[in-house]
Parts: C-alpha cells; structure tokens; sequence
C-alpha cells in the first residue's frame, strides 16, 4: 500500500499555548487508521490543521504527495480530503435529499448554478446513498427533525456525494443511542471497502475504534504518545496512564 496521508514534525500554536508539537504520522491508501488520546490532547486541532481550517506553524503535511499544509479548506477538498464534525453541519430546514444536493461540488464554480436544473443522476445518487445509510425513508423529512444519530449518518452521506478519496472522521459514535452504534461501525467499513475510502477516525469509544482501526495512534498535552496495532495500544502503559490520569 502507498502513504496518502503525511503528517511530518508539525507545530500548532494559539497564542503561547502549543496545541501541537512535533507530531509525525503516516496513513496508507485504504486502510482505517484510529486517533485516540483524552480531552484536551490536540486531535481536533490535528484534524483543522491536516484540512486547512488552521494552517500548521511549523512541518508539512502532504496527501497524496501534494503538500497541503498552507492549503485553504476548498482547496484541500478539491484534491479529495474532507472531514466530519463532532457536531454536525446539516441544514436543518431543508430536506436530506436537499442536504445531500446542496453538498455535491458542481463541475464549475459559478453564481448560475443556483439557477441549473439538477440532473437526474445526481438526484439518483443521493437517493442511492442515504439508501446505503439506511436514511432512504426520511429522505423527504427535514434534516432538523432527524435524530442526531440519523444526522451523523446523513453528514456521512453528504461527505460520499463528494466521492473523497479519503476522510477524516470527528467522533463519528459521539451522542448515538448505543444500539445504533454497532450499525454505524458496520458502514464505516462498508464505507471503506466498498468505496475504497481511506478513513481517519478520531473516537473516544475504545470498543468501537479497536472494532474499526488497523493502526492506532495516541495522542496526549499536543504530543504522540503512542502508535501501534489496537493490541499493542490496549496493553500499552503510557496509553493506560494518559486516560487514567484523564478521568
């Protein structure tokens, strides 16, 4: 497998506060690649940085060989990098069908679109997606009305309208009933085999990133800590300390 993602020696700074410092890591094209670490310990900052919400102070990031790191977020996005929130971003007046349209990148960038008819297979596709995430049923009902699980899962659907390469995923079992969790792993992994989309997931529920990642990297006060395999992370000590000291 090629590396698609790079993250080398990277600083992020706010202020006199160093958010991250020195962190390395690499992702290999098709895998499912975890981040873990406890509250505070600068995944998130890691994500903005990687899709160019916060450009980096010091390191490089390359995706697919292209650096990246000074990169504008539609810029990132154009090469195929996208990323979800722990809260989601839906519009919650119009409907899943409406959501998953206004969230596919037309072909030319310009004010007309507005006034384009939309063809029919891209409504086709949208269908075909939120059928994959099990949202097919609601597809007429406003995005606001769902339940926050059901809107992760639409912010997932939305994200695949785009057709990444690959995607960073921010608490993607956070707030979900835990009986729809398992169903949420299952399509992550649908997600990557069937589409071919690399995934970066950060989660702070350990059964469900061991279930879900092949490699493990933990992050703790802006540093790594830890990479490895989910056994060698379970059984690793600085890992145990770093979330026991957390609680």
């Amino acid at each position: 497998m090629s590396t698609i993602l790079e993250v080398n020696q990277v600083y992020k700074y706010f202020g006199g506060v160093r958010a991250n410092e020195n962190i390395s890591l690499t992702v290999e094209e098709g895998s499912i690649v975890g981040l873990i670490g406890p509250n505070g310990s600068g995944k998130t900052t890691l994500f903005n940085s990687i899709v160019g919400t916060h450009p980096i102070d010091k390191g490089n990031i390359k995706f697919n060989d292209i650096e990246v790191s000074q990169l504008p977020v539609p810029a990132v996005a154009k090469l195929g990098l996208l990323r979800t929130f722990q809260q989601t971003r839906i519009y919650g007046k119009l409907n899943c069908i409406q959501n998953m349209l206004i969230s596919s990148k037309p072909e030319k960038d310009t004010i007309f679109n507005v006034f384009v008819k939309i063809p029919e297979d891209l409504t086709a596709k949208a269908e075909n997606l939120l059928k994959f995430v099990g949202l097919h049923q609601k597809r007429k009902l406003r995005a606001g009305d769902l339940s926050f699980g059901q809107q992760k899962l639409l912010e997932l659907a939305m994200a695949l309208m785009n057709e990444p390469k690959m995607l960073l995923l921010d608490e993607p079992t956070a707030g979900i009933n835990p009986t729809l969790i398992n169903g949420i792993i299952d399509r992550l992994i649908k997600v990557n085999k069937e589409f071919g989309i690399t995934l970066l997931v950060i989660e702070h529920n350990m059964r469900v990133i061991m279930s879900l990642a092949q490699k493990i990297f933990c992050l703790a006060h802006g540093q790594m800590l830890a990479e490895g395999t989910p056994d060698q992370i379970k059984n690793n000590k600085h890992v145990i300390d770093a979330y026991l000291g957390a609680e």
